[in-house]
């Protein structure tokens, strides 16, 4: 479960076995994993690692991109909204706690 909120979430419902697979895999390699089905055609991701402090979005994708190629191609294809946060940043960040906030409450799917 994330650092973010140990509590049971609107996501945590959206949750499948492809997503817990995924989870497990980026959990070797960060502090915190979490994923769901948005929907039929969208897999949402957060990873939280302090590693990511003062990175930038691309330094965190060259981190995470390897892991996430170790994922089965349909998972990788799917993944359309990835979150990477160092814990706390949601707190320092308009930006980290909108897409933190949008994970955690995911808006209806049109699909």
């Amino acid at each position: 479960m994330s650092t973010l909120n140990a509590t049971n979430s609107e996501w945590e419902a959206k949750r499948t076995s492809e997503t817990r697979h995924a989870e497990e895999i980026m959990r070797r390699h960060f502090e915190s994993a979490d994923a769901y089905r948005y929907n039929s055609a969208s897999v949402r991701v957060r990873i939280i690692d302090p590693r990511f402090k003062g990175l930038s979005r691309e330094e965190r994708d060259d981190l995470v991109e390897p892991i996430l190629e170790l994922l089965p191609e349909d998972t990788q294809s799917d993944i359309m909204n990835l979150v990477l946060l160092y814990p706390g940043e949601e707190g320092e960040s308009f930006r980290a706690n909108m897409m933190n906030a949008e994970f955690e409450h995911p808006l209806e799917s049109m699909l």
